[in-house]
């Protein structure tokens, strides 16, 4: 049976997974002007803590300390149940060529318990975020006609999508495991353009966008693994997630203000309609190399044809681009049962990444590179039953550039150098348990 402790703990994932808007909305405070584009800055499945000081490597590496949603098929080597939350702490610097801007947030990053059912079979909950929108840019421009008269417009965005997603894991042969999730896509996108022409007594008109997504996406995978040597093996693993028409409502307003913001005119309502969003389907493929005990690498692969995106928005642009992924890495642990020394315990983590993003103005493609580390601490108390891990990831990355986008010499475009921070607990807990009396 459980114990009150175990109830305890599912009611406060149920619960937590409830407060799924603030998870993706949240994490919003950093301006990236590139989370105009399509649904926002895009997650990408690329797993938790583990995997982020790895390079975000992970769809052929199995592990029994943390919980993998990157590969569900992963979830077989689930050996107690676990639970894990995220924390996301990030600082990032804007620049162009002619301007510069630093901002920073912190957030709670992502939520997962996973439950091993048997010898053969696992499944997990969680919550992650999928996109984030969060940009705030103002360009100055001519008025058609009148060299005289000056035009400014601000363009603004705030929220983004959640992941609420279920998913399970099932070992079919002696060296294939098989997965999948379901999970159930929610979130709120507001956008807004106000334009003002720059007179003696300015007034802004603003034009408004609302838009909620709603809908469910299916992943399917596989893993791989088998004995190349005595201390050696071999791991290939696969994830796809299907293409999904978003369900989207559409709320468009427009109204006047004045200088400070306040509105001087009736809210109009332009319209409220009801569509979809075309996202496309993503594959990923991983490699990894480990020797069952304390040492593993990787190397994976993703795709994207973002090129076939549809947005419902009218407001955000809509020309994307395909995108890909590479990344490698890898983790160590010196000695896992050393009792002499704690730091021959802890895991070390390293990884580099290369992706290029969905984005390319007048044809030139933008690239995010980024060099990824981290540890994982094990709390002395564990025990055979029950043990606590606290992990940190780090990725430091530049996306972008400054050089002035092709045929307009008056804007260049943007670079991101950014530092972000993940803090996450995992606590893991020996269930159903049969008690013997002797």
């Amino acid at each position: 049976m459980l114990s009150s402790k175990q109830v305890t703990g599912a009611l406060l994932a149920v619960t937590l997974l409830a407060a799924g808007p603030a998870l993706a909305q949240s994490q919003g405070q950093p301006n990236s002007p590139y989370s105009r584009i399509g649904l926002g800055e895009y997650a990408g499945n690329l797993g938790g803590v583990r995997q982020l000081g790895m390079g975000g490597v992970g769809i052929a590496a199995p592990n029994t300390g943390n919980v993998n949603e990157l590969n569900p098929a992963l979830l077989t080597y689930t050996a107690r149940t676990t639970w894990e939350a995220g924390f996301t702490g990030e600082v990032k610097t804007l620049r162009t060529a002619t301007a510069f801007n630093r901002t920073g947030s912190g957030t709670l990053g992502y939520l997962a318990l996973a439950v091993p059912l048997s010898r053969r079979w696992a499944a997990a909950i969680g919550l992650k975020p999928y996109s984030t929108v969060a940009y705030n840019s103002v360009v100055n421009g001519s008025v058609s006609g009148d060299a005289t008269s000056l035009v400014q417009t601000q363009y603004s965005g705030t929220g983004g999508l959640s992941e609420a997603y279920i998913g399970s894991g099932l070992h079919v042969l002696r060296d294939l495991n098989i997965g999948g999730s379901a999970s159930y896509l929610f979130g709120t996108v507001n956008q807004s353009i106000g334009t003002t022409i720059l007179t003696s007594s300015p007034q802004v008109v603003v034009s408004e966008e609302q838009l909620r997504y709603s809908d469910f996406l299916f992943r399917a995978s596989a893993h791989y693994r088998h004995k190349i040597t005595k201390d050696l093996n071999v791991n290939l693993g696969g994830v796809y997630s299907f293409p999904i028409n978003v369900h989207t409502t559409r709320t468009r307003t427009e109204d006047q203000r004045d200088q400070r913001g306040a509105v001087i005119s009736a809210v109009t309502q332009l319209s409220n309609d009801v569509g979809s969003s075309y996202v496309p389907g993503q594959a990923q493929a991983g490699l990894s190399i480990d020797n069952s005990r304390n040492w593993s690498v990787s190397a994976d692969g993703s795709y994207q044809r973002w090129s076939q995106f549809n947005s419902f928005s009218l407001l955000s642009p809509q020309a994307l681009v395909d995108t890909w992924r590479v990344a490698a890495g890898g983790e160590f642990t010196p000695d896992p049962g050393s009792v002499d020394s704690y730091f021959k315990r802890v895991t070390y983590r390293v990884g580099l990444s290369t992706a290029q993003m969905p984005y390319a103005p007048k044809g030139d493609y933008l690239y995010d590179r980024a060099v990824h580390w981290g540890f994982a601490l094990p709390l002395p108390t564990g025990t055979p039953l029950e043990s606590t891990l606290i992990s940190l990831g780090f990725v430091y990355g530049v996306r972008g550039n400054t050089d002035y986008v092709r045929g307009n010499l008056a804007g260049s475009n943007v670079r991101e150098s950014y530092l972000r921070v993940q803090l996450a607990a995992t606590l893991s807990n020996r269930w159903f348990i049969k008690r013997r009396l002797q």
